[in-house]
């Protein structure tokens, strides 16, 4: 058995910016991980049957979990499909991550939807993950710096 999330946010950012932070190494470095942890991207190939690989390091404690997966589809400035599996064998299966992005009057509307949670993994512990990531997105995408 397996669950999916589903999350909503509004953002103060073009949906260009919204769209270039999913497939950027160091943007997603950034804003990904969720509190407490930090990420390491070995590589992310952003192209339709490209790969990406990278962990997330509890920063208390050190451990890491490794993952990686392949993008499915992109269209530009409105949607990534990617798979996502963990490395370690006691996480099985393979999750997919949709990524919906729609401009609205004051920024870009976003929509992800993760299906194939793994059982052992409860899924308001994705919830909150998820809610941490997108409010550190936020603080990523939204500020209009000028030079």
């Amino acid at each position: 058995m397996s669950g999916t999330v589903r999350l909503h946010r509004v953002l103060r950012a073009p949906t260009e910016r919204v769209y270039r932070a999913f497939l950027n190494p160091h943007a997603m470095a950034k804003w990904c991980p969720p509190d407490g942890f930090y990420a390491t991207y070995e590589h992310l190939d952003a192209r339709v049957g490209g790969t990406f690989k990278a962990s997330f390091t509890n920063f208390s404690n050190g451990q890491s979990h490794a993952f990686g997966g392949e993008f499915q589809e992109l269209v530009e400035n409105r949607r990534i499909r990617y798979t996502d599996a963990f490395d370690d064998p006691n996480v099985p299966g393979t999750m997919s991550v949709t990524v919906e992005l729609k401009a609205v009057s004051c920024g870009t509307e976003l929509t992800i939807i993760q299906e194939g949670i793994p059982e052992m993994i409860p899924l308001e512990m994705c919830y909150l993950g998820w809610q941490e990531s997108m409010a550190a997105l936020a603080r990523l995408v939204e500020p209009e710096i000028s030079e």
